[in-house]
């Protein structure tokens, strides 16, 4: 089964202007970020890239959990990217999460939860989508911390 997703943007001008993104459960402005000589109004590729990564990530982990019967109490994800900016071109390099888990599982069962975090991470499909270009890593994993 193919899932067919549409958007729609619109963009005023060069470095000092802004511009929409219409999805359709989402709009936001748009624009260069600071730090690379823009506006920053609104949102940025760089950041709703971070974004998919880590919804995807953060969902495909849930999911992999409740299948397990990992009870999860709280779950959460942060993420960072790094952006190279090298003879004036940008190249988005990498992502990397810490894992915050808290669940009602004994303690015996971590273990078989840092695989899911791992499972997780390889099974997305944004992470899939990114492979070969943009290197994803869990950089920790607290359960119950």
């Amino acid at each position: 089964m193919k899932h067919h997703f549409t958007g729609e943007a619109s963009f005023k001008g060069g470095y000092g202007d802004f511009g929409t993104l219409r999805t359709q459960n989402m709009q936001t402005d748009i624009s260069i970020p600071a730090s690379m000589g823009g506006v920053e109004m609104g949102t940025n590729p760089d950041e709703m890239l971070l974004g998919a990564a880590t919804t995807c990530f953060i969902i495909s982990l849930s999911v992999l959990c409740e299948r397990s019967g990992i009870p999860l109490t709280d779950l959460k994800v942060n993420s960072s990217a790094i952006v190279d900016r090298t003879d004036g071109i940008l190249t988005y390099e990498a992502i990397d999460y810490i894992v915050h888990i808290q669940t009602d599982a004994p303690d015996s069962k971590h273990k078989l939860i840092n695989r899911l975090v791992h499972k997780a991470e390889e099974s997305c499909m944004i992470t899939r989508a990114l492979k070969g270009n943009v290197t994803v890593v869990v950089k920790e994993v607290h359960i119950n911390e």
